[in-house]
């Protein structure tokens, strides 16, 4: 019988199950996500980690198991459902930008916002604000294809904080980067996080960037190797402003 889980989770999920074309990826997988906290996600190139996020966030269907979001289902969700709830209430980063190829890097920002309802004066301005705290304000009128790969991934946290959602997924959101970026990106990723009482979920195949989370949790072969670890936070920054 399903039990609802526990108040402070905003994202809980018990025995999933998921395979790949007949390859096991995730093997019975349980996991909590506290409101308000950054969550990394440890583990080997291969070991699910991100499986897991897709299943977390709704873009993947779990074959076995539940994931709730906020005391509600999600894997009862079809896939408008699960769309429509990535599409509100859901930020993501991955490893690879996808900006509008279209859109300068400030339009890219601001396309969130302006789909959520936000106007355009606003949403403009909330762009620019967080393309200044990425260190690529001055790429604001730039396309992507005028850009390197690490301004662009830079552009991309951006546009994944700039609407505030709820859960910030960010799948190896650091790989285009060199060290001393990465440390930077993920320090702003995490700060904000904790600024805006926004929950971050972090996967990454280094454990030296999980130091910028709450806690940690390690995958090897599709299950989790422990429970979750808590981890200092004498590494982390300043807040962010509040403000958009």
């Amino acid at each position: 019988m399903s039990a609802a889980p526990p108040d402070n989770d905003v994202l809980w999920a018990r025995g999933i199950v998921k395979s790949h074309h007949g390859t096991p990826a995730l093997r019975g997988v349980s996991i909590g996500v506290r409101e308000g906290e950054v969550l990394a996600v440890t583990g080997p190139r291969g070991s699910g980690k991100s499986t897991l996020l897709g299943c977390l966030s709704g873009l993947l269907p779990v074959d076995e198991g539940e994931v709730w979001f906020n005391s509600s289902p999600v894997h009862t969700l079809g896939r408008a459902g699960r769309e429509r709830l990535r599409r509100e209430r859901f930020g993501f980063v991955g490893s690879e930008p996808h900006l509008v190829p279209e859109l300068t890097a400030r339009e890219n920002v601001a396309l969130p916002l302006l789909l959520s309802g936000v106007g355009h004066k606003a949403a403009h301005t909330a762009a620019a604000e967080w393309l200044e705290r990425l260190d690529v304000a001055e790429h604001a009128k730039q396309r992507p294809a005028e850009l390197v790969q690490s301004q662009r991934q830079r552009i991309a946290v951006a546009r994944a904080l700039a609407p505030l959602p709820p859960v910030v997924f960010a799948d190896d959101p650091t790989a285009p980067l060199h060290r001393e970026a990465q440390d930077q990106v993920l320090r702003i990723l995490a700060t904000a996080a904790r600024s805006h009482q926004l929950t971050l979920v972090l996967a990454t195949h280094d454990p030296e960037l999980a130091r910028y989370a709450d806690r940690t949790v390690a995958l090897a072969d599709g299950r989790l190797t422990g429970p979750a670890v808590p981890v200092g936070r004498g590494q982390q920054a300043g807040t962010v402003p509040a403000g958009r």
